[in-house]
This record gives C-alpha cells, sequence and structure tokens, in this order.
C-alpha cells in the first residue's frame, strides 16, 4: 500500500511539475531556443556528412565587394541604372534560363532615369519568367499612406488550418516601381521570420496584407518551376486541417505563425556565386573571364556585400547573404524536403513515453549505476531517432522537453526507490531489534544499548541506570489461564512500561517475563522514582485475558546506575538482576 501511494504521489508531482513547465512563458520561450540550437546541430551533422546535396541549377548572380566597387567606379552610384539590369535580363535570356528572379527592390530613386526605368519595366513585360520583389511593412500612416496593390500580385488561398496569419499580417507597404507593377504580376514578398534568438530558420510563404494574401518571392519563383515541370496552372492554394499547404505536387508544412521551416544545404556560398560585374562586361562584350552557361538555370540576383547589408544568421552560420536564403527556399520546393516540426501534443506523448520507460527502468533495476546507464542510453536512441528522423524523413522531433521530462521522471523515481528502500530497512530493522510479541526491543538490541550507555557515560561524565522487570509468579499465571492469556498480559504490561517513561528511554524485552528499562542520563534516585511509579502503575492496571476476564498482576523491580553499580554493562545488569531478587525474595510487587 505504501509503494502504491508513493507511486501515485510522484506521478500527480509530475503531472503538477511538468504543467508548471508547460504553463511557463518565460521558460517555455528558454526552452524553444535551446531546442532551435538542436535543430541548427542536427542540419550542420547532416551538412557535415555530406548528406544534402544543393542544387545546382540554382545560380547567384552576386553584388559582392568586388560587383560593388567596380559599379561605383563605372556607374559612380549605387543602385545602378535600371537599364543596365535590362540590358543583363537581355543578355541572360538569349542562353534561355528557366527563372530570372531579383532579390531587389526597385523602389523609386530621385537619382534615376525615367526612361532607364521604363526600359526595365518593359524588359519585365516582355519576358513572363522574370521576378522581382518588394516587402511589407508597419509603418505609419503619417510616414507612408498604405498604398493598394494591383488584384494580380495577390493569391487565392483557401485556408482550412488553425493558422490566423497575425504574425504576418502588416498593415503597410513599401512598393516598387508603377511601371513594373503594371508590367508584370511576377512580384514577389521577400519578408522574413526570425525566431527568439534572432536565426532564421523558416521563412513566410505567404503574407497578409488588406485581407490578401501575397506570395514569398521564393514561393512564386517555385509555383513557375512547378508550372514548368507539370505543365499546369497554379492559380490558388489550399492550406488543409493539419497545416499542409499543397504547391501543385508539392507539400509544404507551415508551423503555427504560417512559414515554412527550410532544410539547409550548407555554409554561405554553397551556391554556385556569380560576381555581377563579370556578367556586365560579358553584357557590354567586354573581356572577362566568366564562362557559364545559364541554360535551364533559376538566376538570382542579390546583394552579398557586407556594405550593402543583406546579410542574416542561419542555422549554417552567422554571416549568410539573404539571397542564398532565396535560393535555400527554392531548392526546398524543388527536393520537396521542407521540414515538419511535430506539434506540442506529440512532443508531450514522446516526452511522457521516455518518463515512464526510463522512470520504470530506474525502479526495476537494483544498481543505480546500471540504472543510470540504462536511462542514457534510452535518451541517447532517442537522440538518434530524432537525428534519423530529420535526415530521412525531414521530421523535426523536439529533443529539450523530452529530456527535461526524462530527467524529472529519472529524479523521481530516484527519490521514489529510495524512499522504498529507507522503508524497506527500517522494516528489517525493526524486524530485527524488535520482539514480534511485545513490539519492544530485543535482547541483543538491550546488550548493544548497554555497552553505548557506558562509552557515552565514560565520555560525558554522567550517569545512567537500568530498571530489571520481572512479573510475579507468570508461570503459574500461565498454567491457571493460559499460554495465550500470558501473551496478552506480556503485550499489556510492556504498554505500561512505555507509556510510563520518558521517550528517550528505551524499553527491552530481556527475557521470558522479564523487562528491562535503559533510562540515559538518569541518576539513581530518579531511576528509583520511576521504578517505584511503573511499580504502582502496573498494580493498579486490570489486566484482560482472551476469554474477556480481567485480573491483576504485579512485578517487582531492580535498580542499578552506573557508575556507582559498576565499570561495565555486565556488573550494571548483575547489580540489577540481584535487586530484583532480592525485591522477589522481600515479598514481590516492590522495588529492590
Amino acid at each position: 500500500m505504501f509503494k502504491k501511494i508513493l507511486y501515485l504521489l510522484a506521478f500527480v508531482f509530475f503531472l503538477i511539475f511538468a504543467w508548471l513547465i508547460l504553463k511557463n512563458t518565460d521558460l517555455n520561450t528558454f526552452i524553444d531556443v535551446i531546442e532551435n540550437r538542436t535543430f541548427d546541430l542536427r542540419q550542420n551533422i547532416m551538412i557535415n556528412e555530406g548528406v544534402k546535396k544543393h542544387n545546382d541549377n540554382i545560380v547567384i548572380v552576386a553584388i559582392d565587394d568586388a560587383s560593388y566597387e567596380y559599379i561605383l567606379d563605372h556607374y559612380g552610384e549605387w543602385p545602378l541604372p535600371r537599364d543596365i539590369y535590362a540590358k543583363l535580363v537581355d543578355y541572360l535570356e538569349l542562353q534561355k534560363p528557366q527563372i530570372i528572379a531579383f532579390d531587389l527592390m526597385f523602389v523609386k530613386s530621385m537619382k534615376s532615369d525615367y526612361n532607364a526605368d521604363l526600359e526595365l519595366a518593359n524588359t519585365f513585360k516582355k519576358y513572363n519568367n522574370v521576378f522581382t520583389s518588394m516587402n511589407f511593412d508597419n509603418q505609419p500612416e503619417e510616414l507612408r499612406i498604405p498604398p493598394t496593390l494591383p488584384k494580380k500580385l495577390s493569391i487565392n488561398l483557401k485556408n482550412n488550418s488553425n493558422i490566423d496569419f497575425s504574425e504576418l499580417t502588416y498593415t503597410n507597404c513599401r512598393t516598387i516601381l508603377s511601371d513594373i507593377l503594371n508590367a508584370t504580376s511576377n512580384v514577389g514578398i521577400i519578408n522574413v521570420s526570425r525566431s527568439d534568438d534572432g536565426v532564421l530558420r523558416k521563412m513566410p510563404v505567404l503574407v497578409q496584407y488588406k485581407k490578401d494574401f501575397y506570395p514569398q518571392l521564393a514561393t512564386k519563383v517555385g509555383i513557375k518551376y512547378l508550372e514548368d515541370i507539370e505543365n499546369q496552372k497554379i492559380n490558388s492554394l489550399e492550406l488543409s486541417e493539419n497545416s499542409i499547404l499543397s504547391l501543385g505536387n508539392r507539400n509544404i508544412f507551415l508551423d503555427k505563425d504560417g512559414s515554412a521551416i527550410l532544410n539547409w544545404y550548407g555554409p554561405a556560398g554553397t551556391y554556385t556565386y556569380i560576381p555581377m560585374y563579370q556578367l556586365i562586361k560579358a553584357a557590354n562584350n567586354e573581356k572577362t573571364n566568366l564562362d557559364y552557361n545559364f541554360n535551364n538555370k533559376i538566376v538570382y540576383f542579390g546583394t552579398t556585400a557586407s556594405s550593402l547589408f543583406d546579410i542574416k544568421t542561419v542555422p549554417t552560420g552567422k554571416v549568410y547573404p539573404g539571397v542564398e536564403v532565396q535560393a535555400t527556399y527554392v531548392n526546398n520546393i524543388i527536393d520537396n524536403n521542407f521540414i515538419k516540426k511535430v506539434n506540442k501534443s506529440t512532443t508531450l506523448i514522446i516526452s511522457m513515453l521516455l518518463a515512464v520507460i526510463i522512470a520504470t527502468i530506474v525502479i526495476k533495476l537494483n544498481s543505480a549505476f546500471i540504472a543510470s546507464i540504462s536511462s542514457l542510453s534510452i535518451y541517447f536512441i532517442y537522440l538518434l531517432i530524432s537525428y534519423y528522423t530529420m535526415r530521412f524523413c525531414d521530421l523535426w522531433l523536439e529533443l529539450i522537453y523530452p529530456l527535461i521530462f526524462s530527467i524529472l521522471a529519472f529524479t523521481l523515481a530516484f527519490i521514489v526507490k529510495y524512499l522504498i528502500k529507507s522503508r524497506d530497512f527500517e522494516a528489517q530493522y525493526k524486524l530485527a531489534t524488535t520482539d514480534g510479541l511485545t513490539e519492544l526491543y530485543n535482547h541483543r538490541y538491550f546488550q548493544e544499548q548497554m555497552k553505548m550507555q557506558v562509552e557515552q557515560s565514560k565520555r560525558y561524565e554522567n550517569n545512567f541506570s537500568l530498571i530489571i522487570i520481572d512479573i510475579d509468579f507468570f508461570k503459574k499465571f500461565n498454567d491457571s489461564f493460559g499460554h495465550q492469556s500470558g501473551d496478552a498480559v506480556l503485550r499489556q504490561v510492556a504498554f505500561t512500561l512505555k507509556k510510563n517513561v520518558r521517550a528517550t528511554d528505551i524499553v527491552c524485552r530481556y527475557g521470558g517475563e522479564e523487562m528491562s528499562i535503559i533510562l540515559p542520563n538518569t541518576s539513581k534516585e530518579e531511576a528509583h522514582a520511576t521504578a517505584e511509579k511503573i511499580c504502582k502503575k502496573v498494580a493498579e492496571r486490570p489486566f484482560k485475558l482472551v476469554n474477556g476476564k480481567e485480573c491483576n498482576v504485579t512485578i517487582s523491580l531492580g535498580v542499578a546506575t552506573y557508575p556507582f553499580d559498576g565499570e561495565n554493562a555486565s556488573s550494571i545488569i548483575e547489580v540489577a538482576d540481584n535487586r530484583l531478587y532480592k525485591a522477589k525474595n522481600n515479598g514481590r510487587n516492590q522495588v529492590g
């Protein structure tokens, strides 16, 4: 019964502690930060093992430090005149790339030449595989009146999930050149999602503005890619109840805020980089080292120069160009390998299951060392499972909540086990030191305590006393009333002795009908007074027999005190025993 109650209390405490963890917002935020780091670690292990290979058909035309210097030297300003981009697009289109995407925003500039802007807008109108970007924000109306965007830029979404996109809803927009907006619908959003620690692990697939949904630039590029290979137009998107967004024959899992968790292919520079100054020189028929075939490639334009401030921190590096994030997103669409993170309910089930397994192991195994190693092994196996499910199934199993629950279960199981063993030890010790009939200490314990009292009295130079008690005419009593009644009298006498001494006094069954009381730090006079009181209490009490009748019993007592009556345990016992027999010889029912 004790074990069952203890198990129940441990389980209740476990549930309360787990509930407190789950309800503490700050603690959950901290746990999520640690969990995100475990995601980063798994991603980097896979990259180091060469598990993932990026798509060679994605190439980045980089406005790197060299290109930025070239632009300033040859054009005298940044950003570039827009007709240069038009010329680059015309040059690339001769090689028939699959898609050209600008991770650049062509906003109005006082230094721009309108004809150059118009030339770029006409280029967007001329080619249906060229994309550009803009972004939303929450700037106040006094700074910028929220513009009304062309309906063709949005996409229809049938949302059957519980995602409300509130974290990806914006109140304002930084538009690009109106001529480009009028010329093409190939305009995507480049807003990003960052975790609480500032690391970019996921990207919005869609964002909301004025109740309409606008696709991420990479989402638009991905849709174009799928339309080309599937030969089917994608005009709308559907989000299922389990937060899966169908994109052609691809499925993208969206987390609770509506973002897609990316699989990463390597550090910055993983994709093929073409410095933009080389492309400019090639388009101008100038001498260049550029020798690259853009046929059937997805070409992304973006800044990588540190001075142009489009640098992100991602799981695979602290310095990662934003354009390469876009490339990674598109690569995920091509490979159909977005990460799916298990929901909190599944995490809790896994955590509880691990906790039960570990608690059972700790309770069942006798060796604390083996139980500890086994528990570590169970969690290590789970670590391996979490790694390989991410590697082969793109599934993110959380590690930190299962770890916390496992440690809690491990600790509680050891506490319960210790309490059970302590109780068992106490029970065994009681059996070894207690008389089963009277529940007094037995003769063995009496001898140990006598030696201990002698040692302590010697050390601290104080007294202790001993009372030895014998029930008068007990043999005749047994013969007259039976052994069962004799046993009943023994138990009642023992109870009377314990009731009339101090908590520090030690009452023992000396043997047969004899009992003894060790009185620590007690003088001869105090011991004699205690003996007289006990003798009187026993004589006055009626004792119940097994047949329901009552009778009176008397006792004889002998008292001895250390060091006056002896200097060791045996001599003290001998003196008390002699005085007991003197009391018997003098008529019983008295103190010798």
